[in-house]
């Protein structure tokens, strides 16, 4: 399934946070959207999930969902968003409360989703007993129980540590591999963003608009920290967004 995006724009009053975006997400891409801070990332991802209507242009959806698809769009949160009284698979099943199934069926989704990232035997700890690298496996998990079309990533990286990171993007990596998954990853990580994306959408400063899509060559599969080209990549994206980054730290310091 892919998501077509056509001159998007979003305002707030007299604010505009995005400008004339036009965009495909293709099925089977992790599309990885990065830009200076403020630019309006997670606002577009709010967009592409329905939490909110663009003040002009249209969003749609083109193709069949994947086969078993409870719901085409969901999210991964950069916070992990679980349920603290509850275990790694009841926070896991939350999407499937409202669906109307077999709890042999629910169980199973469940147990398949943990298997997928990694933490089939853990399914009865609480999330204080897990490091942060398991609490984002839990809800990616999570995410994937629905069996989505489109998995909508919220900076799901950022709260973690260094070396958790890099393990983190490696299990992503291998988790695409074996499921051909689609993929909006908003970040503002440019070395995460060529780790991880197919292609990277570099967004202006507010207003927000596409400054370049840069397309990534390596295949995933040999994506690894070094990689001449890739950091290649991240040599031309930071040149890209560098001048305007500043600018957008300086305008977020003075007002703080």
């Amino acid at each position: 399934m892919e998501l077509v995006i056509e001159g998007v724009s979003q305002s707030y009053d007299s604010l505009t946070v995005l400008d004339a975006l036009d965009l495909t997400i293709r099925s089977g891409e992790i599309l990885a959207v990065l830009g200076p801070s403020g630019c309006g990332k997670s606002t577009l991802l709010r967009l592409l999930g329905g939490l909110e209507r663009p003040t002009s242009g249209r969003i749609m959806m083109a193709g069949e969902p994947p086969a078993g698809c409870l719901n085409p769009l969901t999210y991964v949160f950069q916070d992990f968003a679980l349920v603290p009284w509850r275990t790694v698979a009841e926070n896991v099943a939350l999407p499937l409360e409202h669906i109307s199934s077999s709890r042999s069926e629910r169980d199973e989704r469940v147990r398949d989703a943990l298997r997928r990232v990694n933490l089939a035997d853990f399914g009865h700890a609480y999330p204080r007993q897990l490091s942060g690298g398991m609490k984002q496996r839990t809800s990616i998990a999570r995410a994937l129980v629905v069996n989505p079309a489109i998995l909508l990533m919220d900076e799901p990286l950022s709260a973690l540590d260094a070396q958790t990171r890099e393990l983190l993007m490696d299990d992503l990596l291998i988790l695409w591999q074996r499921t051909r998954f689609t993929a909006v990853h908003v970040t503002h990580n440019v070395t995460e963003a060529v780790r991880l994306g197919h292609r990277v959408v570099v967004l202006s400063r507010r207003p927000g608009r596409i400054r370049d899509i840069v397309t990534i060559a390596v295949p995933l599969e040999e994506r690894r920290e070094g990689h001449p080209d890739l950091v290649s990549a991240s040599g031309r994206i930071w040149s890209l967004i560098r001048e305007e980054a500043a600018v957008a730290d300086r305008e977020l310091t003075s007002a703080a």
